[in-house]
């Protein structure tokens, strides 16, 4: 049987995937902790918060460019994260993370977004409404 040359690659990037996911899962569990600068806490709050947000900034829809924030940004969010952790909070988030069995649940964070996302939306339309009334 012929061996594929792409299997390899295929693999490399699932394991790629599967690093990127327990990257999220370190940076998220970190963040928490009181021995991170308050300026990466904001910064993966920020990667997080966009990560699980079902906002994008370019729409899945438009060929191409619609999952390119997806393949590039939010990895590129998270490896400046991840560097910006102090070795020692890194390596020990790190481990609990592949020790962890049960995951965070995604609606937790979903639902906490789309709540943000909700009362922005709720003030701006407000303001608006009331700039527009005062107008007249």
């Amino acid at each position: 049987m012929v061996q594929s040359r792409a299997l390899p690659i295929v693999e490399s990037w699932k394991e790629r995937a599967r690093e990127l996911r327990l990257d999220a899962h370190v940076v998220y569990s970190a963040s928490k902790d009181p021995r991170m600068p308050w300026y990466v806490k904001l910064i993966a709050a920020l990667v997080v918060g966009y990560l699980f947000s079902p906002i994008d900034l370019i729409p899945d829809f438009i060929p191409v460019l619609g999952y390119m924030d997806d393949l590039v940004i939010v990895p590129l969010g998270l490896l400046l994260v991840v560097k910006l952790i102090p070795e020692d909070v890194l390596a020990e988030h790190r481990e609990a993370a592949r020790a962890r069995k049960d995951v965070p649940k995604k609606w937790r964070a979903a639902a906490a977004i789309v709540t943000v996302w909700t009362l922005l939306a709720t003030l701006v339309l407000f303001y608006v409404l009331t700039r527009s009334l005062k107008v007249r």
